[in-house]
């Protein structure tokens, strides 16, 4: 710990202890701000299309339908059930119980923010949970159904619960204070519930006096508690956007442009920070990089509507960034799961599924004009909202320049037969486990795969399911067990230290990349067991011989006995293992994946699916939510060296009887390389390449 970071620790400690002295810097206090001033002022400061005089007009003409979807989601809020995370219809009382957990049935007290600890779910419950209710994006919603429909109901709604909420959560006073971020969460979605009910009688001058003052204290804590050295992350972009918001928004108020500056500044470091020069987000977490880019495109679309000069830096990276997602987005438009997902969003003008980036990618393609992004997200009502009529004009929809792709800062190929819907498509993950300074958001999954055939996700990572809730689940999910990789003894790659922590942080390296027309390659290892009694390392090569099949070769270098554990986790689906280890996969969509892992010594297979002690064969499509999928684990239990030899062949028809392979051993009884007779190819398994000679 450096002197800066000692002396902002001890500087936020002191204002805690002042706090909960009862010094009075937390108080709203009335700022001195003209309300019909303001209002006339603040739309041209704010996003185009929600301040938009012909919305109705232009939603209607462009998606018939939004007007009575946006509606069907604002009743739900309006009769107090929510849609939180992957949770349904729940219930916080009548009024909002802003303290509940409506899952664990457990209530956070009202003391100070500093007393309480988020992980502690014996308290809490999961604070997750609290904090998405408070978010309030739900207001927005709301404010949507005003805006289209000009019914005063909802803008009354939208004043009355940002009235009780202010009541119900004095400034500094329980759960709702102790992230930052979710402050500055809160704050955004004020900012657009406000905006989208500007007309209305419930905006009055009282209300505004109140809301304002409440931002105001709401955006000092943020400026107070800034994540610079907790959660240096999207703790701190998100807090810096809710500032640059603030100052913007509300240029009258004193600190106003403080909070711009420093919002602005905080954002321009933070691009070279956090993202790698692939464009890979340095947590290695898809569901942050999607956060990360949102975060960016909310900044660059309010500083571009008030004339605020971003240098270029910043754009780059975020199209660094969107070019990444691009590249590992699956044949049927989702985006995998890589690293934590906690469900979240920044503000979901449109309810979508966690793995649905078409918004995002629809207020890129407006904002850069970039024809790709165009083709990945088409036109939704998220550009329009931010970017107003200029987001309805037509781009040509282009597809990428890549098909197969590689991320050696991030640590990631990407290998893909084209762009169609019903393509093949892999990820070999050889990055590292999170961030350098914290990998408190990626998992342990050196060298674990993801795929695609005929555009139906195969073998997919497990997700996340929760933080701090359950914590044995939490280890489970993160853990190397539940990723398409290798164990040796029964150990993981690194030792957890907490839900967000990691004890060891093994290193791993690209040995080789190679792409042409016909071929992909990729060569990784990892040192994660070179820490045992016998050191043990891992290399994994990976070979797609376009656009047929893959293969998938793991040494393991050593020199005693270990037992050896090879896991694939397949999504949701009917697996099979037959005597001769071949596995038959069938996807819903009715296509199939043939699967076989070869070895000069005998392995044993097994289909693991649903169990509980200790938790196997599960995957989490969203936050809170679990769901058994079957993994095929191969076993031995060998004096190493040893290589293992997996064939993935994707196959359009699941009836398909299996492919002609014979195994080509070496000296030493090493396996040097594959006869695929069904194709008249023989893969021999050479240094540093590989040889395909076919006929």
């Amino acid at each position: 710990m450096g002197v800066v970071e000692a002396a902002e620790r001890i500087r936020q400690e002191t204002l805690k202890r002042l706090e909960r002295a009862g010094w009075p810097g937390q108080a709203t206090g009335s700022p001195d701000v003209s309300f019909p001033e303001w209002r006339a002022a603040a739309p041209s400061r704010f996003f185009e299309g929600a301040t938009d005089a012909d919305v109705l007009t232009r939603l209607a003409a462009r998606w018939p339908a939004i007007r009575e979807k946006v509606v069907h989601t604002a009743e739900r809020a309006c009769g107090k059930r929510f849609n939180l995370l992957s949770y349904r219809d729940l219930s916080f009382g009548d009024p909002v119980d802003w303290h509940l957990d409506a899952v664990s049935g457990r209530r956070a007290p009202l003391v100070h923010w500093s007393r309480l600890d988020p992980l502690d779910s014996v308290t809490l419950g999961d604070s997750k949970v609290i904090w998405e209710l408070n978010r309030t994006q739900w207001l927005v919603h709301i404010g949507l159904a005003y805006r289209l429909t000009g019914e005063a109901r909802y803008a009354d709604i939208v004043a009355l619960s940002i009235r009780e909420w202010i009541e119900a959560n004095p400034p500094g006073m329980g759960i709702n204070w102790t992230s930052s971020l979710e402050v500055a969460l809160r704050v955004i979605a004020w900012c657009w519930a406000a905006m989208l009910c500007l007309g209305a009688d419930a905006l009055s001058d009282d209300f505004f006096t109140l809301w304002l003052g409440s931002i105001r204290c709401q955006v000092r804590h943020v400026e107070r508690y800034l994540s610079h050295y907790f959660s240096p992350n999207t703790h701190l972009t998100g807090e810096a956007l809710g500032l640059f918001y603030v100052g913007l928004l509300f240029a009258e108020l004193p600190e106003a442009s403080r909070w711009r500056r420093l919002g602005a500044q905080i954002l321009v470091e933070q691009i070279e920070r956090q993202v790698l020069p692939d464009g890979v987000y340095f947590e290695q977490s898809t569901c942050y990089q999607r956060y990360t880019i949102d975060i960016y495109l909310h900044f660059l679309t309010l500083a571009a509507r008030n004339g605020v000069a971003v240098p270029r830096q910043v754009s780059d990276g975020v199209q660094r960034m969107l070019d990444f997602l691009l590249a590992v987005r699956r044949p049927d438009g989702t985006i995998p799961q890589i690293g934590d997902e906690d469900g979240g969003w920044l503000l979901p003008l449109t309810p979508r599924e966690p793995d649905d980036a078409r918004g995002t990618f629809s207020v890129a393609a407006a904002f850069f004009r970039r024809h790709d992004y165009a083709w990945a997200g088409g036109v939704t009502p998220e550009a329009f909202w931010m970017l107003g009529p200029s987001a309805l004009e037509p781009l040509i929809p282009t597809l990428p320049a890549a098909s197969s792709q590689h991320f050696p800062a991030g640590g990631y190929a990407v290998m893909r037969s084209n762009w169609d819907e019903e393509s093949h498509h892999l990820i070999l993950d050889a990055g590292p486990i999170g961030c350098p300074f914290s990998a408190g958001h990626g998992h342990a999954d050196l060298l674990s795969l993801q795929c695609s055939a005929f555009g139906e996700p195969f073998i997919v990572d497990p997700g996340t399911y929760c933080y701090a809730a359950q914590p044995a689940w939490r280890e489970s999910f993160r853990t190397t067990t539940a990723h398409s990789t290798i164990t040796v003894d029964g150990v993981g790659q690194a030792a957890s230290a907490g839900p967000f922590a990691w004890r060891r942080r093994p290193g791993v390296r690209w040995r080789s990349w190679l792409s042409n027309e016909r071929l992909d390659f990729a060569d990784a290892e990892h040192d994660a067991y070179t820490h045992l009694a016998d050191p043990v390392t891992h290399r994994r090569r990976v070979l797609f011989v376009k656009p047929h099949y893959w293969l998938v070769v793991d040494d393991l270098g050593g020199a005693a006995e270990h037992r050896i554990d090879l896991r694939f986790q397949f999504a949701p689906m009917a697996v099979t293992l037959d005597a001769d280890l071949w596995v038959r996969a069938h996807s819903p969509g009715g296509h199939g994946l043939l699967l076989r892992t070869f070895a000069a010594v005998p392995l044993k297979g097994e289909i693991l699916e649903g169990h509980v002690d200790p938790p196997r064969g599960w995957v989490s499509p969203a936050y809170g939510q679990r769901q058994p999928a079957p993994m095929v684990v191969c076993s031995a239990v060998v004096t190493l060296p040893l290589r293992l030899v997996t064939l993935l062949w994707p196959t359009g028809d699941r009836r398909n009887s299996v492919p002609s392979v014979r195994p080509l051993e070496r000296e030493g009884g090493r396996l040097g390389g594959l006869m695929l007779e069904t194709r008249g190819e023989r893969i021999l398994f050479n240094e540093p390449e590989f040889v395909v000679e076919r006929g």
